[in-house]
């Protein structure tokens, strides 16, 4: 399981790693913000596009080699940018590693199903999220510390290193594991499968604890910055909340193979607590601060690795590549979608009213789960 773990690490240090770094150490590069925008999406918008794609690729013909091919052309796309140093070649180099991220991210997903029992699914999901979320925190910090010794191309040279290594212990290391035979599908079938509620649920779930997560890291320094705080606050409430999220996970998956939380319960308090974690974000000081990088990680953290474990559990194994790629797709979307919720209510009003909009969206979710609970039980 190592080196999935490896994997997970990877796709999440260099999303991070290079995002925070290139508007802040590379203005020789990116020249306006048009252009830093337009660099950050290139990443995301490849994942975007091709995570279902390379899903139901890892399911016709293995997770394994998908995993592998993805890694290695993480490592080329990264060392392109180390040999070239040029402008137009950082383009390129970063889309080529959101494409590379697009296989390796859904493959890795499919064979921590697919290599283990679903009794220890939870705890094994919890395990790959807690080194995923690590990745994301540890990216701006030592991708900073890289960019500020040797520039953008120290940067790309140690993530194309650490692909490369990756790879090679994936390689080695990791199982085996051949397509199973698949039952031939109409379009029909499967939009059908992917509207049921056993996979648009656990779907929506992570884009909400995605979009929590990303409009919590993008605007709790913008409030800590307008009351007057400096960056290393701000940074802390934001490396509260990853390191929240991250420490959760594998308790949360624990806690799910043993029985003691069930996933309907799991996902609803991770929703409640996010969203009580923006409405904590409205109070004045940087006790609201800290009270919602706290509330919001924990919420995320829960949601994360019980809805994989769901999406799992729910899925015949020879469809786990496209089902774990279309619900990376969903993530994706909440990424993006959460911190645009805020800005456009708070250029409207104020970002208090941000916060609440999203808490409120957040918290809407439980309701809709109660709701539906109700009118299954059986009546009396």
């Amino acid at each position: 399981m190592w080196p999935l773990y490896a994997a997970g690490f990877t796709t999440a240090f260099g999303a991070h790693g290079v995002a925070a770094s290139l508007g802040a150490h590379s203005r020789d590069t990116v020249t306006s913000l048009m252009t830093l925008g337009a660099l950050l999406a290139l990443y995301d918008g490849a994942e975007v596009l091709l995570k279902p794609v390379f899903g139901s690729l890892a399911d016709r013909i293995g997770a394994r080699p998908v995993l592998v091919g993805g890694l290695v052309a993480f490592a080329a796309s990264s060392a392109l940018y180390v040999v070239a140093d040029r402008a137009g070649w950082l383009w390129a180099a970063r889309l080529g590693q959101g494409a590379a991220a697009s296989a390796f991210s859904p493959s890795a997903s499919a064979l921590v199903a697919r290599l283990n029992p679903a009794a220890k699914h939870g705890r094994v999901f919890g395990s790959y999220g807690f080194y995923k979320s690590l990745g994301y925190t540890l990216g701006p910090l030592l991708g900073g510390v890289l960019v500020r010794v040797g520039g953008l191309r120290l940067l790309f040279a140690v993530l194309a290193a650490l692909g490369a290594v990756v790879a090679v212990w994936a390689s080695a290391a990791v199982e085996r594991v051949p397509p199973l035979p698949r039952a031939r599908q109409t379009v029909f079938d499967l939009v059908r499968g992917l509207t049921e509620p056993a996979f648009l649920g656990p779907a929506s779930a992570l884009a909400a604890a995605t979009a929590a997560l990303s409009a919590g890291v993008g605007f709790l320094p913008v409030s800590g910055a307008r009351a007057g705080y400096g960056t290393l606050a701000t940074g802390a409430a934001v490396s509260v909340l990853a390191l929240t999220a991250a420490l959760v996970q594998p308790r949360a998956g624990r806690a799910l193979d043993s029985g003691r939380l069930t996933v309907s319960r799991g996902v609803a308090g991770g929703l409640l607590a996010a969203a009580c974690g923006f409405a904590g974000a409205t109070l004045p000081g940087l006790a609201g601060i800290l009270l919602a990088a706290v509330l919001v990680g924990a919420g995320t953290g829960l949601i994360t690795p019980l809805a994989f474990t769901a999406l799992a559990s729910s899925t015949p194994k020879e469809h786990l590549g496209r089902t774990m790629g279309t619900a990376e797709l969903g993530r994706e979307l909440g990424d993006a979608g959460g911190p645009l919720l805020v800005a456009v209510v708070a250029t409207a009003a104020t970002l208090t009213y941000g916060y609440a909009a999203l808490a409120l969206l957040l918290a809407l979710g439980p309701l809709f789960m109660l709701v539906r609970h109700g009118r299954r039980r059986p009546r009396t």
